[in-house]
């Protein structure tokens, strides 16, 4: 995914808005990324992805997603439909 591909699709987050709230705020876990404008509070389909972003930053590593905007759309919808999620794999 690119930095301006919404990562939460809910509020219309995007990846490069937690890149920099990790980035700037550096949170101790995962969940204080709701801060960064509501990401991860609406479906609940991005929550597996910020805790890799998470983790990912906490390695020392750039958060990135692999994969297509499209992609993820895709798997969101899925999700939306059936409840059933394949788990992000990491970089």
């Amino acid at each position: 995914m690119h930095p301006n591909d919404h990562l939460c699709l809910c509020f219309g987050v995007s990846l490069g808005k937690v890149q920099s709230y990790l980035a700037r705020e550096n949170p101790p876990v995962a969940s204080l990324i709701s801060e960064c404008l509501g990401a991860g509070t609406g479906c609940g389909w991005c929550v597996p992805y910020l805790k890799d972003l998470h983790a990912q930053h906490q390695a020392g590593q750039t958060p990135t997603i692999e994969g297509s905007a499209d992609d993820y759309k895709e798997g969101r919808l899925a999700y939306r439909d059936t409840g059933q999620r394949d788990e992000p794999t990491p970089p």
